[in-house]
């Protein structure tokens, strides 16, 4: 091809922040020509599957990584022969930080760049950071002359009164060192995990610290006896977390990684769990007229085509309950001690997928009808379960329904999805023995669940938004007076 140039397609960030995703299917082989704007991939983030379109025309010289391979945002994943001259400069150029940004690094290091977790803008230099050693005892001027002369090629340290050093480290003179490098991912697992990364050694690309840092960092303070008497460098050897899988049957028992959507899932549960103080209330309801008005609104001319069924009417009578106690609809802002009440409805559905639980929302569905209200219920569930879900669609709800009850459960205690306040959990319709105007009767009757943060939702708020719902649903004409 005359004239031509090779361009790298990296991975994008396909959502907010995302610092890695798996790619989960190629759509083209090398030799194969591509267009402006076809899809050449398929891939799985924290958040859903989105397919990938090449921004360019050409022909395909290279697939870097197989199906299956989890990459960081920003590195290249498919090489390109594309007709017309060199790369526009815009790949590169976002990757070259302004010298004055960071004044305060060491001045071993000034060519050093940090890598780029999110966008495209991913650095690539050879310049490799060495692992941080910080001086800082009395000797610290010996120590950092040493590691200087390491570092400018001059020889190793001058002798070994340097080593006792380490140990020394929670001492900390040195105050100025720069701030560990680690994703965020990585940050929060040290936190959770009570590591300080400042004592870790990374072990990653260009002096990033990785999980396993920080995994090998735990097993070395709780191996007894072991670590102690040991000089500094000797901590990666700590061969704990490898001993796991020792007892690892392969016949009887598999092992899944924990990537992508479960992932993502874990951190929010775990997150939701141990920040918002959760309660939940239960209420009994007698829903017989509910499932009739269903089975009517089947029959309705301006439901053809469309999913009816009592998800629908639940749906509804949560957002008339949102309507009469507004307040329950809203957030809390750590940061800024606020609670922020939302003036609209974005509705989450929790759908079970075969690559875990999310939680996509309809947007504005306070101001929908019924007939609009069962069209986009439809639609975000058949998305769902395609997996064709997109970030956009499971970011900004504001709170969210559950229905546990199509496992045949009775009811639950759901966790709140992060940043909102309630959640409702509908159990299995049965039909059972129940008292009917004096008379015991069969009706269909189940079981609702209201969980909500106890921080900006107290008791009285959440009872009444809970009562009005199994109201509604008891006597849904009240959906024509109270909506």
């Amino acid at each position: 091809m005359t004239n031509a140039s090779v361009r790298e397609f990296k991975m994008p960030d396909v959502g907010e922040g995302l610092t890695e995703a798996e790619i989960l299917k190629w759509y083209v082989q090398p030799g194969d020509t591509v267009t402006d704007g076809q899809v050449v991939c398929e891939v799985e983030t924290a958040k859903a599957a989105v397919e990938l379109p090449i921004p360019y025309d050409g022909v395909v010289r290279a697939l870097h990584f197989p199906e299956g391979t989890t990459v960081d945002v920003g590195t290249s994943i498919i090489a390109v022969e594309v007709a017309g001259g060199a790369a526009p400069a815009q790949e590169e150029a976002p990757a070259a930080p302004a010298p004055a940004a960071e004044p305060e690094r060491p001045a071993e290091q000034p060519a050093a760049r940090q890598p780029v977790l999110v966008g495209y803008g991913v650095a690539t230099s050879s310049t490799r950071r060495r692992p941080r050693k910080q001086a800082q005892d009395p000797a610290a001027q010996e120590a950092a002359s040493a590691v200087q002369s390491e570092l400018n090629g001059h020889g190793a340290a001058p002798a070994a009164p340097p080593a006792p050093v380490a140990p020394a480290a929670p001492a900390s003179s040195a105050a100025p060192a720069q701030r560990p490098l680690a994703k965020p991912p990585v940050r929060k697992l040290a936190k959770d995990l009570g590591v300080d990364l400042a004592t870790i050694t990374p072990t990653g690309p260009d002096g990033v610290i990785t999980r396993d840092d920080v995994h090998a960092a735990v097993a070395a303070a709780q191996a007894p006896q072991q670590v102690a008497p040991v000089n500094g460098p000797a901590a990666p050897a700590a061969p704990a977390p490898s001993a796991a899988p020792a007892s690892y049957d392969s016949v009887r028992e598999t092992r899944i990684p924990v990537k992508g959507v479960r992932k993502a899932t874990a951190a929010a549960m775990v997150g939701s769990a141990f920040t918002a103080p959760h309660v939940t209330e239960f209420v009994t309801v007698d829903v017989t007229r509910t499932m009739k008005l269903v089975e009517e609104l089947k029959q309705d001319k301006e439901f053809a085509g469309l999913r009816v069924n009592p998800l629908l009417l639940i749906a509804k009578a949560l957002l008339v309950a949102i309507r009469r106690n507004p307040d329950i609809n809203a957030s809390w802002d750590e940061a800024a001690q606020e609670i922020v009440v939302k003036h609209y409805v974005n509705l989450g559905i929790a759908a079970a997928t075969p690559r875990g639980l999310i939680v996509p929302n309809i947007k504005d569905a306070h101001a929908k009808t019924l007939p609009e209200l069962a069209a986009s219920l439809g639609e975000l569930v058949s998305t769902a379960r395609e997996g064709r879900t997109s970030p956009s669609a499971m970011q900004g709800g504001t709170v969210t329904i559950t229905n546990v009850g199509v496992f045949g459960v009775d009811t639950g205690t759901p966790i709140l999805n992060p940043g909102e306040s309630a959640i409702l959990a509908v159990g299995a319709i049965k039909l059972q023995p129940w008292v009917h105007k004096g008379k015991v009767k069969p009706r269909q009757v189940t079981t609702l669940a209201l969980s909500f943060d106890h921080r900006l939702v107290d008791g009285e708020l959440g009872s009444k938004v809970l009562a009005d719902v199994a109201a509604v649903l008891e006597q849904p004409k009240r959906l024509i007076t109270w909506a």
